[in-house]
């Protein structure tokens, strides 16, 4: 599978952003997608991801009560919503996709096959 990651740009402090990562092939429903993040001048993080099958959800600490991950799987499309943005939240971000995830594996990048080019968010104060 192929992911495009959009949705990035600038926004200011206490926006809201939307981003989509679309997915071309086949069956994109059986996959686990994941959203990272690289903050300039630290390594990158996990930030949220969304199962295959019932599409149970997971967050990040730092994104959880901020954020809302979901799918369209008609439009073999990820979202990830986020709000009240800060400019701690500036980042590259970029989606992820794997199959046969265990749950425990969700938020290790190692595990996932498939990755986007990245789409950068900047927040500004």
């Amino acid at each position: 599978v192929q992911l495009q990651a959009s949705g990035g740009g600038l926004v200011q402090a206490g926006g809201s952003r939307r981003l989509s990562c679309v997915g071309s092939g086949r069956a994109f429903n059986a996959y686990t997608v994941a959203w990272f993040r690289q903050i300039p001048g630290k390594e990158r993080e996990f930030t949220a991801a969304i199962s295959h099958g019932i599409g149970k959800t997971y967050y990040s600490d730092a994104v959880k009560e901020r954020s809302i991950i979901f799918r369209d799987n008609n439009k073999n499309t990820v979202y990830l919503q986020m709000d009240s943005l800060q400019p701690e939240d500036t980042a590259v971000y970029y989606c992820a996709g794997a199959s046969f995830l265990e749950e425990r594996s969700v938020s290790t990048e190692r595990y996932y096959n498939y990755w986007g080019k990245g789409t950068l968010v900047t927040v500004s104060s």
